[in-house]
């Protein structure tokens, strides 16, 4: 992680064509990059070539102007011969894991990152906070809204138990601020989910195809 300086501008040059032309060339085994702005991860098939490229990092980074975010760079293993629950990072608000697969093989998984969804349940009870005197129809559209938003990002192949743990804490919480409206408590849950049904809520799907 770098600081956010420019930082997207210069990394293609800093980061991308460094880590191909003088990075991979000079190491041993198989390398690669993975960026999106300025939040990447770089693999290595040898531990001793992720420890020299991170030994060189920051110094190349200097270069230009940059820092490396210490407290959010690190080192770490991630191999599917790992015991089961090491070897896990965050990633773009993901959590990516080795696990298995029906057939018992071992299979890369990815959920959405605990952290990230606690985080979109708050800015949610927030928003059902300054929102819930609206009208209903008005309402729901918008938490539809929501709802297609988070699906669109986070409905990755794998990761239904997350979109099912964060539609639920959505429901809950919907159901709490509505019954807020006024003095009187105006839903049980039986016609909280009747009111589901007829505003058609948007249920849980993965978005994404398996590549």
């Amino acid at each position: 992680m770098v600081s956010p300086v420019l930082s997207n501008v210069y990394l293609y040059y800093v980061l991308d064509l460094w880590f191909e032309r003088v990075i991979k060339p000079q190491g041993r085994g198989e390398a690669c990059v993975l960026r999106y702005a300025d939040d990447y991860v770089c693999a290595f098939e040898e531990q001793a070539e992720a420890e020299r490229f991170y030994a060189a990092l920051g110094p190349r980074l200097a270069k230009f102007g940059l820092t490396l975010a210490a407290e959010k760079s690190r080192i770490l293993p991630f191999s599917r011969w790992l015991p089961p629950g090491q070897g896990r990072f965050e990633f773009l608000g993901f959590e990516f894991y080795w696990g298995q697969d029906r057939a018992g093989k071992a299979h890369l998984k990815r959920r959405t990152a605990r952290a990230k969804l606690r985080s979109s349940l708050r800015r949610f009870t927030q928003w059902c906070r300054e929102n819930r005197h609206r009208r209903l129809k008005v309402l729901f559209a918008q938490v539809n809204r929501k709802l297609r938003g988070y699906y669109q990002y986070y409905g990755v192949h794998g990761n239904s138990p997350s979109l099912q743990q964060f539609f639920d804490g959505a429901q809950r919480i919907l159901l709490k601020w509505l019954n807020r409206r006024s003095q009187r408590r105006s839903y049980t849950w039986l016609g909280f989910t009747a009111l589901l049904e007829h505003f058609r809520i948007e249920r849980p799907r993965i978005v994404g195809y398996q590549r």
